[in-house]
């Protein structure tokens, strides 16, 4: 499961009204690069073959079963303040991360 906060998930919809006519679902995955040898990714996509579809706070998730098992028990924040950074990720499976919070190990 991956869970999102509210203001995550409020923060997704606005960002989806405001791109074009397209896909509607938020693709969470894992790349390969960052500093810390993995990074997030994030993009709306449209659901592949072998996709699990994951909801939270309304919010409909794709993700790719290897990105998955790294991915279980994430949870998503978004932080707006004065000295906010945007999505904040906290990952149970990471062994370390970067400084900037977007990439891990």
């Amino acid at each position: 499961m991956i869970n999102l906060s509210p203001r995550a998930a409020a923060q997704i919809r606005v960002m989806r009204a405001a791109a074009p006519a397209g896909p509607q679902h938020l693709r969470v995955s894992v790349e390969t690069g960052g500093c810390s040898g993995r990074q997030y990714g994030m993009a709306f996509d449209e659901p592949k073959p072998g996709d699990r579809e994951l909801e939270s706070e309304g919010v409909v998730l794709v993700v790719d079963p290897a990105s998955l098992a790294l991915l279980d028990g994430m949870s998503i924040d978004f932080d707006d303040g004065l000295h906010g950074k945007g999505f904040e990720i906290t990952n149970p499976n990471a062994h370390s991360t970067c400084g900037c919070g977007k990439s891990f190990n």
